[in-house]
């Protein structure tokens, strides 16, 4: 079998393998933390607060005010602990940012 006989690989995948690389974002895994996010979280943080992105294991969570980031901070051991079911793209800490109004 020759090169021009494989499949090629699809875009999206190329571009997450890309982007990874360069911004050490792992586009991969938020899909799935943005799945398992409302059973891991109280039903309010779920509601208001959003994980955007995993870059160098730390989770970037965008909440709507400073007491939902102290709420989320002091959740952390346990929201992490609930994405142990994503093995090594499992983030292994948590950051907050105020969302843009």
């Amino acid at each position: 079998m020759n090169a021009r006989d494989e499949q090629p690989a699809k875009l999206g995948e190329l571009l997450n393998t890309l982007a990874g690389r360069l911004r050490k974002v792992d586009l991969r895994a938020i899909d799935e933390i943005r799945e398992l996010w409302p059973r891991i979280v109280d039903p309010v943080i779920a509601e208001h607060c959003r994980p955007e992105f995993v870059k160098n294991g730390v989770l970037l969570v965008t909440v709507p005010s400073g007491a939902f980031a102290q709420r989320v901070m002091s959740d952390a051991t346990s929201i992490l602990e609930g994405f142990a079911p994503l093995a090594e793209r499992a983030p292994t800490s948590l950051r907050t940012v105020l969302a843009k109004a």
